[in-house]
């Protein structure tokens, strides 16, 4: 409803939703979502969106992609090595195209340099690209899909 009502244009969008474990919160995935959210990100802002891990639930997290590309947006998917989940994936999404390497990295980081920034774009073959559906309201295809890829880790 928020974004439906509101008018207010951002430069920076974090999208953090829980995961898509249910139709409720699969809402939340929605082209339709996405769409709203296009709407509300400035010509020349960035959205990042945390999705999944793109090694244990490859199909879902490249629906995601496949959804937010859906609604008109631009992507540039990436990984990195989180402590508390393991190999976990995220999206930056724009209108414009997104080049990580044009800007200068702040100083004092610890593990990001200008050397490891590219890697996190950088996705080897269990990890790559695979024709997805979109999620609509309408399928649902990213809860049935994640629920699928994860119920093999928990058992």
């Amino acid at each position: 409803r928020w974004l439906e009502e509101g008018t207010e244009m951002f430069d920076v969008i974090v999208v953090d939703f829980p995961d898509p474990t249910n139709f409720s919160v699969g809402k939340l995935y929605t082209e339709s979502f996405y769409a709203l959210l296009s709407r509300r990100l400035s010509a020349s802002g960035f959205a990042v969106v945390q999705t999944t891990s793109p090694l244990v639930a490859r199909q879902s997290y490249w629906t995601v992609a496949t959804t937010i590309e859906a609604a008109g947006l631009r992507t540039a998917p990436y990984h990195a090595h989180v402590p508390s989940f393991g190999e976990w994936g995220f999206i930056v999404a724009s209108h414009r195209p997104f080049t990580p390497a044009v800007t200068p990295l702040p100083e004092g980081l610890r593990f990001l340099t200008p050397q490891t920034l590219p890697l996190l774009f950088d996705f080897p073959a269990d990890m790559a690209r695979v024709s997805t559906e979109v999620n609509r309201l309408s399928n649902q295809v990213l809860v049935h899909t994640y629920e699928h890829e994860w119920g093999k880790v928990s058992k």
